[in-house]
């Protein structure tokens, strides 16, 4: 739900020191190295994830999209009526 969307990018942002990188994988996905529970070198040992849908976005639609539900999760915090 955009609630919870909302608690977890600001649970990220708490955590990683106002830092949050959003990636958009490919119409197959993420490549496995950047999969949710992939360890990395010199990085945090997991990430966290959700998904815009089961549908195949172009990347435009999927950073428009993206954008509007970051703007959303704000909204949220704030306290506002933007997203009823």
């Amino acid at each position: 739900t955009s609630v919870q969307l909302s608690e977890l990018l600001w649970r990220l942002l708490e955590e990683g020191g106002s830092r949050l990188s959003c990636v958009i994988g490919g119409a197959d996905g993420l490549p496995d190295e950047l999969r949710p529970g992939a360890a990395r070198k010199g990085g945090p040992t997991e990430m966290s994830h959700f998904s815009l849908g089961k549908i195949t976005l172009t990347h435009q639609m999927a950073r428009l999209i993206l954008v509007e539900q970051i703007y959303r999760a704000t909204q949220i915090r704030a306290g506002t009526q933007y997203h009823k």
